[in-house]
């Protein structure tokens, strides 16, 4: 009896498994062949998000140097021969997505905790939108959760452990934060005490240590130290030196992003481009090379 049990949990597991090396095998051909910008574009339309883009596309792996003097890294760098082809995929096509999502937890997820006026916003990343075509995740499940899962599946059995505990930290912190901040708008103010923010704050931070652990985790098994750990608040000039990633350089993408969204995407973007602002003809949205950005 408990041979069988333990059967059908290992043909469950393989079964999961399989499923997401078929996504990975799906998403993950255009990070072979290289996407262009305008196809990454095209598609924030679909979805508004430049993380959940960025893990569809990726960005083109090339052992060079960035810019501001970062080394980039491919799929022959650090451990990443050593690992199966399921994971070097998996972490090449979320690396960045990951990346900018732990940007935006840092640079705009931290102050909106701080702001109780802010927190109907931070309800919205919890909620899940329903439409004619089925629940869509929320944006936490989506930008967060997701590519934790998928990377963690893709692992050998070791890593993946560690990657599974980190996840459900993180989690259990989102939760955490969902809960705090619930019901509490701006056009609807309630009373809430010194506690309340401070079950918020530590739903944040819970969440920000369970990222960096993910990230350590991921840093160590693939020999690199491409992600950039998010450092303790408050945020100030201390906090964004120790993360050593440009606040001007997120929020100028994020800029660019929604201009792009607002003109309707690239193809509209180009006339609206070519008409109204000089230097815009090659690149309408004046998005930033994503490679570039993560390498910093």
């Amino acid at each position: 009896m408990v041979k069988g049990i333990k059967g059908l949990v290992v043909n469950s597991h393989k079964k999961e498994a399989n499923s997401i090396d078929i996504q990975l095998e799906h998403e993950t051909s255009n990070v072979i062949h290289h996407p262009t910008r305008v196809q990454f574009l095209d598609s924030l339309k679909l979805t508004g998000s430049v993380a959940a883009m960025t893990a569809v596309f990726g960005a083109a792996p090339n052992a060079s140097f960035a810019a501001g003097g970062s080394p980039k890294t491919g799929a022959n760098d650090g451990n990443l021969p050593d690992l199966p082809p399921p994971a070097v995929k998996a972490y090449l096509q979320y690396r960045v997505a990951l990346q900018i999502s732990a940007d935006y937890y840092m640079y705009e997820l931290q102050g909106m905790v701080g702001k109780v006026d802010d927190w109907g916003d931070v309800n919205q990343l919890f909620a899940v939108n329903q439409g004619r075509s089925g629940g869509q995740p929320s944006r936490v499940e989506r930008d967060y959760i997701n590519p934790m899962r998928i990377l963690a599946l893709s692992m050998p059995p070791d890593i993946a452990d560690e990657l599974r505990d980190a996840q459900f930290k993180f989690e259990r912190a989102a939760q955490a934060l969902s809960k705090a901040t619930a019901g509490v708008r701006r056009d609807l103010p309630v009373e809430l005490s010194p506690k309340d923010i401070l079950k918020a704050k530590k739903g944040w931070d819970d969440g920000r240590l369970a990222l960096n652990e993910f990230f350590t985790v991921l840093n160590k098994s693939t020999g690199l130290n491409d992600l950039k750990p998010i450092p303790p608040g408050p945020l100030g000039d201390g906090q964004i030196v120790a993360y050593g990633r440009s606040q001007k350089r997120y929020f100028n993408l994020m800029k660019k992003t929604k201009l792009c969204q607002n003109r309707g995407g690239p193809i509209l973007s180009q006339a609206w481009g070519g008409l109204m602002i000089t230097g815009y003809i090659q690149d309408s949205c004046g998005i930033p090379d994503l490679e570039e950005y993560f390498f910093q």
